[in-house]
């Protein structure tokens, strides 16, 4: 037997395999939108965020039903109902007889915080199935298991670029662009870091909101469109204080009051979460000495700060190291 006719049949007989997904911080846009057939649709633009996320190993388990998962760490239901999803999905396209097995998921994200956390852990663990089936599942499938998973599901999926994507259909209504604008976002949590039950959160209706978010996204098209990072921010102040009236983030003012004294582009706050953080353009004057300032200024507020990172590809552990050498970024860090 040839080599070239020996790889297929070692494909077939795998039976792990593993698979990762990043996470975001929280979102520069989110309310209710006109769709394409005209109809109010809750949609979202989230903030990317590159290094911290999720990893997921999936051993098959011969034999077993389908629906015979055990997924480590235990509480993890929304992984293990994912990974259920996408061993029928990947057992039908390979037209063979679906099997249970162990999901093992691993990761450095804060849980409830308005990251992505468990969307991170449904990616990854759909990619690990996959991976062990062989068979490559495109986004929006791996979109559709995770909306059936969660509920609802953030758009990490389809990589970094800026989307307005319907986080309870699991479908992208719009691509922004192939990037936001350039940013430095100093990061922070509010409320100490408590977690926010995401499904619990009132959604909204109203005629004036889906003026408010159709004026708000003419916005951000803009601000991608011609790089324009000062408009970025606006809408994410924007879009933040119209979400204030119902997550009622004690600490808003303070945020937004930071932002001006440092001369950030504005704020985005996580519209499901506590994690926030202050936008600045890179090519800022004084750069530096702004995010020193900003993050001492939420320091004396009582807001803490976490990690600073780009919208960007940077080198950021050196371009823009912690500057606040008062103490070191708590346990809460993104």
């Amino acid at each position: 037997m040839t080599a070239a006719t020996r790889r297929p049949e070692a494909a077939a007989r795998r039976t792990e395999g593993t698979g990762r997904a990043a996470c975001h911080h929280g979102e520069i846009l989110q309310g209710v939108f006109r769709d394409e057939r005209r109809r109010p649709v809750h949609a979202l633009v989230t903030l990317p965020m590159h290094g911290p996320g999720s990893t997921a190993r999936f051993a098959h388990r011969p034999g077993s039903a389908p629906d015979e998962v055990t997924v480590t760490p235990a509480g993890r239901t929304k992984a293990r109902a994912a990974a259920v999803l996408a061993v029928r999905e990947c057992a039908a396209r390979r037209g063979a007889e679906p099997c249970g097995g162990e999901l093992t998921l691993a990761g450095d994200l804060p849980l409830g915080l308005g990251m992505g956390s468990s969307t991170s852990d449904v990616i990854a663990t759909v990619r690990a199935v996959a991976d062990s089936w062989g068979v490559p599942l495109p986004s929006e499938t791996i979109a559709r298991i995770a909306v059936r998973a969660e509920g609802a599901s953030d758009p990490l999926m389809h990589g970094s670029r800026p989307l307005l994507f319907a986080q309870r259909e699991g479908r992208v209504l719009e691509v922004l662009g192939a990037a936001l604008p350039p940013a430095v976002v100093v990061g922070c949590v509010l409320a100490g870091g408590a977690p926010v039950d995401t499904l619990s959160l009132p959604a909204l209706h109203h005629d004036d909101d889906l003026a408010a978010y159709g004026h708000l996204l003419r916005m951000l098209r803009r601000a991608v469109t011609t790089a324009d990072t000062a408009l970025l921010g606006r809408v994410g102040t924007a879009s933040a204080r119209l979400r204030q009236r119902h997550l009622r983030h004690q600490e808003f003012e303070s945020l937004t009051g930071i932002a001006d004294g440092t001369g950030a582009a504005g704020v985005q706050i996580a519209h499901s979460g506590n994690v926030a953080g202050l936008l600045f353009d890179p090519r800022t004057p004084g750069l530096h000495d702004r995010l020193r300032r900003c993050t001492r200024a939420l320091d004396r507020e009582g807001i803490t700060p976490t990690r600073t990172f780009t919208t960007f590809a940077s080198p950021l552990s050196e371009e823009f190291p912690w500057t606040n050498t008062s103490r070191k970024p708590s346990a809460a860090r993104t």
